[in-house]
């Protein structure tokens, strides 16, 4: 879904939102919800798969363990990064690639809206730039779920600001 479909996406957001943060080796999650006093972050975690194990096994282990959040946190709506090519490391960026493939296939049997952002466009919208450091990304994150500290490991606070991003897109959609 393009960013300029988010509007069709706001009726159906009920309050539940998942925040994926793909990778072969690990791939963040974060669900966030709404609720009176803010977004609340009501779980975050990893799907790692094994390192040793041919591609399309790890493909499946992504694919199956997004299936078992989906089925367990019913979020309503999620939200991932969109992919960017590394001309440095061509070989990475085609892992992702096909990581991503594998989850986005999976979030679309699970019949969820989906929404995808640029990085610079998430990182603008916790922080007011675009190109903002970590560092600020991560207070952003603390500040706005009212953490003490930052979700680890980091993909799971890339994944929080993932949702977080799509929980304030809505809002301003709605």
């Amino acid at each position: 879904m393009s960013d300029g479909q988010e509007t069709l996406v706001a009726t159906e957001a009920r309050g539940r939102y998942l925040g994926v943060d793909p990778g072969l080796a690990r791939t963040g999650y974060a669900l966030i919800s709404r609720t009176a006093r803010g977004p609340v972050l009501l779980e975050g975690g990893v799907i790692e798969t094994d390192r040793k194990a041919a591609l399309h096994l790890r493909l499946k282990e992504l694919a199956e363990g997004l299936r078992e959040v989906i089925e367990e946190l019913k979020p309503d709506v999620a939200a991932m990064e969109k992919v960017f090519a590394n001309p440095r490391n061509l070989k990475s960026s085609l892992l992702l690639a096909q990581a991503r493939g594998a989850l986005l296939l999976t979030l679309a049997e699970g019949r969820l809206p989906l929404v995808q952002y640029e990085p610079t466009r998430i990182k603008r919208l916790l922080t007011g730039s675009g190109r903002a450091p970590k560092e600020q990304i991560q207070m952003a994150i603390c500040r706005e779920l009212q953490l003490k500290k930052m979700p680890e490991p980091h993909d799971v606070a890339d994944a929080s600001a993932i949702a977080l991003c799509l929980y304030h897109s809505l809002r301003f959609a709605a």
